[in-house]
């Protein structure tokens, strides 16, 4: 059996839909009608990845999110936001809250699937991995820690391969497209915006240790990671 994934959606069909799918491509699959009902499957059996309606019944995934996201045990647990909210807004406001993805009801199969296999892939344990270190920033993907100094820095998974990446290419000017082709693998259904709003949350996270310019911003370019 493949990755254990939770879906918490409270419309059946939709629910039905994905379980069906999901089940079928070899994933073992729960499921669940509330926040409430999922959170507590979580705190049960910590599941391999969290597909999550943004509107729910008692409170919203989005709500969901940043709690699982303040949490220690599940702030990398990859989540995918499913939602029939299709404004930029919406999207900035899903991202903000934790979601790896955002996919806009109505989704087929065939999208799903992709995106569901694509976030699996990129946030695989590292197989490998020396820490890194650039002025007073230390990246570290055996511990998936980040320090300046001795001050622990709290990011996303996404903002942390994001780093990992730019810090592994210091100094190289990194258009969107080669980030989403590196950090966020097959990413044919991310649109380059998604890039811009991930930078922003990095440098909001590296903002209270003043390492927040280290991340560059080259005008036609994409962005580069400077030694600060």
């Amino acid at each position: 059996m493949g990755a254990r994934i939770l879906i918490i959606e409270d419309e059946p069909a939709i629910r039905e839909l994905i379980q069906v799918n999901l089940h079928h491509a070899g994933f073992e699959v729960v499921s669940a009608e509330l926040a409430s009902e999922g959170k507590r499957e979580i705190d049960y059996r910590l599941p391999d990845m969290l597909l999550l309606d943004w509107m729910l019944p008692d409170y919203s995934g989005v709500d969901l999110a940043k709690q699982l996201r303040q949490d220690i045990r599940t702030r990398k647990l990859p989540i995918i936001m499913l939602t029939a909210r299709a404004e930029e807004f919406d999207k900035l406001a899903g991202f903000d809250a934790g979601a790896d993805d955002y996919i806009t009801k109505p989704f087929s199969p065939r999208e799903l699937l992709a995106r569901v296999k694509a976030l699996l892939r990129r946030t695989a344990p590292e197989a490998s991995g020396v820490p890194i270190t650039i002025g007073k920033l230390t990246l570290d993907p055996q511990s998936f820690r980040v320090s300046a100094g001795a001050e622990l820095l709290a990011l996303s998974p996404t903002e942390f391969r994001l780093l990992h990446y730019m810090m592994s290419h210091a100094d190289k000017v990194l258009s969107r497209g080669k980030l989403l082709d590196e950090v966020w693998g097959d990413h044919v259904f991310i649109e380059e915006r998604t890039v811009d709003v991930h930078i922003r949350r990095l440098r909001l996270a590296l903002q209270p240790c003043g390492c927040d310019h280290m991340v560059e911003t080259v005008r036609g370019g994409g962005y580069r990671f400077i030694p600060g």
